[in-house]
C-alpha cells in the first residue's frame, strides 16, 4: 500500500515531527511505502533543521558556549576532598644511626634514680634503695598482677592505623590570563560561531536550490525525451503507411525503427539519472532513502525570481555588509587582540587565596592507658581507651594566600607576544583578501548571471524556430513531398533547441542562487 503525503507550509511543523519518529508510523514496514511531495520552499526548510552538516555547525556552536562557561569556570573557588587510610605494617626507626635512641632508653634509669632518691629521704623507714634489677622486676610484676601486656614493638613511635581528612579551598584573587581569556571569549566566540551557522545556512540553501533546480532540468530533458519518442512513432507510423503502399523502401522503415530504439533507451537513461539526483537530494535534506519524494514545480516557474535589479557596486556594498564569512574575519581580528591581551598579563603576578582544613587520626592497635597508684608504684591499673577517642584525632585549619611571580623565564613570554602580534597581523590581511575575494565573486556571479539570461532568450527564440521547421517537415511528409530522414533531422533540432533552452533557464537560476550566497543573501 503507498501512504501519500503532501507537504505545505503550514504542515512543515508536521513533517519535522515526523522526522523524528514522533506522529507517523515507520516508514520501514513492508507493507506501507511513505510519498512525500514537495515545494522547493519546503526543501529548503527541512534542510535548515535536518541536515546533518548544518546540525555539527550548531553543535560547534554549542561547544563554544560550553568553553565560554568553562573560562569563567576558572575563576570561581576549586574545592578539593581528600581522604586517605594507611596501614603501616612495618615502620622505620626514626632514629637509626643516630644517638638520639640512647636517651629514651636512660628514661627508664631516671625512673629507678628517682625512686631511690625518694627512698632514702622520706620519713618511711621501711622504705630502702633497690637495684635496678629488682626494680624492673617489680615493674613487670605489677603489670603481671593488673594483667598488663607489655608492648614488644621495636620502635614505639610507630602507629598502624593513621587516617588523613582534608577540606581545601583555593580561590583565585587575581589571575590575569583566566579574567582577559573568559572576557574575550565571552565577547567573541559566541558572535564568531553564530557568524558560522549563518554562512552554513546560506552555502546550504545555494546546494538545495543547485539539486533542485538540477532534478527539474532532469525531469525536463525526460519529458522533451518522451516527445521525441512520441513524434518518431508517428513519424515510424507514416513511413510504415507508406512503405505498404510501395511509395517508399523498406530501409526508412528500419532507419526508423532503429532511431526509436535507441530514444527509448534515452528516455529510459533519463529516469535513471533523476532518481538518482533525487535521492541526492534526500541526502541532503536527511530524508530516510525508504521514503519516495517527489518534487513539484517547474523551471520556468522560477524564471521571474531570477531577475537581477541591483547594480554591481551596490551588490559588492551589500555583500560586504551580509557576508557572515567576512564578520567572522573580522571577529577573528579582535579574538587575536585578546590573545595578546592575555599573552601580555604573563608578566603579571597572581594571586591566590587558599584554606585548609584537616582532620587527622593515628590509632594504635592497643588502647590501654597504664596508671599506677598514688602510694605504691609498682601497683598499676588499666583502662582501654575508644577507636574515636578525642587524643587520637586532631583537628587542624590554616588559610593564606600565595603570590607567584615569574621574574624570568628566558624571554619566552616576549617571543609569545610577537608571536601574538604576528598573528594579528595575519589576521588583518586574510580579512583584507577576503573583501577582495568577495569583490571578485560579486563579479563573477553577476556577469554569469547576465550570461545565462542572454542565452536563455536567444535559445526561446530558437525553439518558437524549431517548433515552426518540425510542423512544416511533418506536414511536407504526409503530403509525400519530404522525406522521413528530413523530418527526422527537424525533430533533433527541436529536440537540440528545447534541451539547449532548458539548460539555459537552469543555468540562469543556479546562476541567481550563487549570486544570493556571494552577496550573503539568507532568504529562500
Amino acid at each position: 500500500m503507498k501512504r501519500i503525503i503532501t507537504i505545505s507550509t503550514s504542515s512543515l511543523l508536521v513533517l519535522l515531527l515526523w522526522a523524528c519518529g514522533g506522529l507517523v508510523p515507520s516508514v520501514h514496514a513492508q507493507d506501507m511505502q511513505a510519498e512525500m511531495v514537495l515545494t522547493l520552499d519546503e526543501a529548503i526548510q527541512i534542510a535548515l533543521v535536518e541536515n546533518f552538516a548544518l546540525k555539527n555547525v550548531r553543535l560547534e556552536r554549542e561547544d563554544a558556549l560550553s568553553q565560554i562557561k568553562g573560562g569563567w569556570a576558572e575563576l570561581f573557588p576549586k574545592i578539593d576532598v581528600n581522604s586517605s587510610y594507611t596501614r603501616n605494617v612495618k615502620s622505620a626507626n626514626p632514629f637509626a644511626g643516630s644517638d638520639a635512641g640512647g636517651l629514651f632508653e636512660t628514661l627508664g634509669f631516671m625512673n629507678w634514680l628517682a625512686f631511690n632518691e625518694q627512698a632514702r629521704t622520706d620519713s618511711d623507714v621501711s622504705s630502702n634503695p633497690i637495684t635496678i634489677a629488682e626494680y624492673f622486676n617489680r615493674i613487670q610484676a605489677g603489670y603481671a598482677n593488673a594483667g598488663i601486656e607489655s608492648s614488644n614493638s621495636d620502635n614505639l613511635f610507630s602507629v598502624p592505623n593513621v587516617y588523613a581528612n582534608s577540606l581545601t579551598i583555593n580561590q583565585k584573587v587575581f589571575d590575569g590570563r583566566a579574567i582577559m581569556g573568559a572576557y574575550g571569549a565571552s565577547k567573541w566566540l559566541k558572535p564568531f560561531n553564530e557568524q558560522a551557522v549563518s554562512r552554513e545556512e546560506q552555502k546550504l540553501i545555494n546546494q538545495v536550490k543547485t539539486s533542485w533546480f538540477g532534478i527539474l532540468l532532469l525531469m525536463e530533458q525526460e519529458s522533451v525525451l518522451a516527445q521525441t519518442v512520441e513524434r518518431s512513432s508517428r513519424t515510424l507510423a507514416e513511413v510504415s503507411r507508406q512503405v505498404s503502399q510501395g511509395v517508399a523502401p523498406k530501409f526508412q522503415r528500419l532507419s526508423a525503427e532503429v532511431e526509436l530504439a535507441n530514444q527509448e533507451t534515452q528516455l529510459l537513461q533519463a529516469k535513471t539519472n533523476s532518481a538518482t539526483a533525487i535521492d541526492n537530494l534526500k541526502l541532503l535534506l536527511a530524508i530516510p532513502s525508504s521514503v519516495v519524494v517527489q518534487v513539484r514545480g517547474g523551471l520556468e516557474t522560477n524564471i521571474h525570481e531570477a531577475k537581477l535589479s541591483t547594480s554591481a557596486e551596490d551588490s559588492k556594498i551589500m555583500a560586504l555588509e551580509k557576508r557572515p564569512d567576512l564578520a567572522q574575519a573580522f571577529i577573528s581580528i579582535e579574538l587575536e587582540k585578546i590573545q595578546l591581551k592575555v599573552t601580555k598579563v604573563e608578566f603579571l603576578p597572581t594571586l591566590d587565596a587558599f584554606a585548609n582544613f584537616s582532620y587527622l587520626g593515628s590509632v594504635p592497635d592497643n588502647r590501654q592507658v597504664v596508671r599506677a597508684a598514688a602510694n605504691d608504684p609498682f601497683s598499676f591499673t588499666k583502662t582501654t581507651r575508644n577507636y574515636f577517642d578525642d587524643s587520637y584525632w586532631n583537628r587542624a585549619t590554616n588559610v593564606g594566600f600565595k603570590l607567584t611571580w615569574n621574574l624570568f623565564n628566558g624571554f619566552a613570554s616576549k617571543q609569545r607576544v610577537e608571536q601574538r602580534k604576528i598573528a594579528i597581523q595575519q589576521a588583518e590581511n586574510n580579512t583584507e583578501f577576503l573583501a577582495q575575494a568577495i569583490g571578485l565573486e560579486v563579479d563573477q556571479s553577476i556577469r554569469n548571471l547576465r550570461a545565462a539570461q542572454s542565452r536563455m532568450m536567444s535559445q526561446k527564440k530558437n525553439v518558437e524556430r524549431a517548433e515552426l521547421n518540425f510542423e512544416y517537415a511533418e506536414s511536407r511528409l504526409k503530403e509525400g513531398v519530404a522525406t522521413p530522414l528530413e523530418v527526422r533531422e527537424a525533430s533533433n533540432q527541436l529536440d537540440q533547441s528545447k534541451l539547449g533552452y532548458l539548460q539555459a533557464v537552469h543555468d540562469l537560476l543556479v546562476a541567481r542562487s550563487t549570486y544570493d550566497m556571494a552577496i550573503g543573501q539568507s532568504s529562500n
